[in-house]
């Protein structure tokens, strides 16, 4: 049995018993019924994953996965591949947008290699990045297959290895990823297992013009002409179409359902991966929070897919990891709340009799 075969079988959904205690025990704190909204809902779900009333969320991690994307040769993305690296450089230099938001939020930034053309051999031997590459790039979807199915396999068992290597220090996962022409790769996945036309799920990606975007939704429909990925297989759909990060991703979020942690799921490719993820794991998706809606219009129409309503919407559409570390300041409001708030027997409130 291979890993991912393994760690599928391991999920299992949240525990309603648990999320109706977290109920139970709201409907006596100091306020109106549900006058908190979606944080009480988001409180109940948590100890549901976690099966406490005081689900741990104060080891906070974001696995910013990278990869390069061989389709950035069709001229899909403002921006040349090798920014890739120099990314890579910058995240490691605390200098990027993901770096800031994670220290406000007590969060580590993990970085990993899974797929990136460039050389961050320096990095890698000092440990500042974790080198699990499976390939210098994924090739040109536009001309035939991202990757082989093996490779695809390998990329998802990379991200559930992640977890099995970070899960120890890490109560609440958070998605990340880094790699120019991914959101190529990420709406050739959603219209495929949405089964939706291209041009509805293509968005702007790092800010490109309309005759780019005309061009970006022309590639995406050569891709799923030239590969006819198969919505019924996630693995092919992948392989097909998919980057090797956002396959890390998906793994990622599988290995924390499977170790019944709360994964924050980012924007547009975290969002991709997440498909894939739940294709392959239904149960995973229980195990999912979504941290934020971007302006890619492809990222609203998979959120529906999975049945997920973002924490935030702020058009924010940078990537990184920063929607869903964010959103990390409300996972832990949620959590006080639970476990904090007097109850109207505690603090000696009259309770409205309802």
């Amino acid at each position: 049995m291979t890993l991912l075969s393994e760690t599928i079988e391991t999920i299992t959904p949240i525990d309603s018993e648990w999320s109706e205690k977290a109920r139970r025990r709201i409907l006596t704190l100091t306020m109106p019924p549900w006058a908190l909204g979606r944080l009480l809902d988001l409180a109940v779900d948590l100890a549901g994953m976690t099966r406490s009333l005081s689900p741990p969320v104060k080891r906070r991690c974001v696995a910013v996965m990278a990869g390069d994307h061989g389709v950035t040769e069709e001229g899909v993305s403002a921006f040349p591949k090798e920014v890739t690296v120099q990314m890579i450089r910058n995240f490691v230099e605390g200098g990027a947008g993901v770096n800031v938001l994670a220290r406000q939020a007590g969060a580590r930034v993990v970085i990993m290699d899974v797929g990136i053309a460039g050389d961050l051999s320096d990095l890698a031997s000092s440990g500042a990045v974790l080198s699990r590459r499976v390939a210098p790039g994924t090739n040109n979807i536009a001309r035939g297959p991202a990757m082989t199915r093996r490779q695809a396999i390998q990329a998802i068992e990379t991200g559930i290895r992640a977890t099995l290597e970070l899960g120890g220090e890490t109560d609440l996962f958070a998605t990340g990823e880094m790699g120019i022409g991914n959101t190529t790769s990420s709406s050739a996945i959603v219209a495929a297992l949405c089964g939706l036309e291209a041009g509805l799920v293509t968005g702007r990606g790092t800010g490109i013009d309309d005759d780019g975007l005309k061009l970006k939704t022309t590639v995406v429909r050569r891709a799923l002409t030239a590969n006819q990925p198969d919505p019924a297989d996630p693995v092919d759909v992948l392989a097909k179409v998919g980057g090797f990060e956002i396959g890390a991703i998906a793994g990622l979020i599988l290995g924390a359902a499977a170790q019944r942690k709360p994964v924050l799921i980012d924007g547009f490719i975290s969002t991709a991966g997440a498909l894939l993820a739940r294709a392959l794991a239904p149960n995973s998706a229980d195990y999912m929070i979504a941290a934020h809606r971007s302006i890619e219009p492809g990222h609203q129409i998979a959120l529906e897919r999975l049945g997920k309503k973002p924490l935030l919407e702020l058009d924010m559409r940078l990537g990184e990891g920063t929607g869903a570390v964010l959103a990390m300041h409300l996972i832990e409001a949620s959590v006080r709340i639970l476990t904090e708030m007097a109850t109207f027997e505690d603090a000696g409130v009259s309770g409205s009799g309802a």
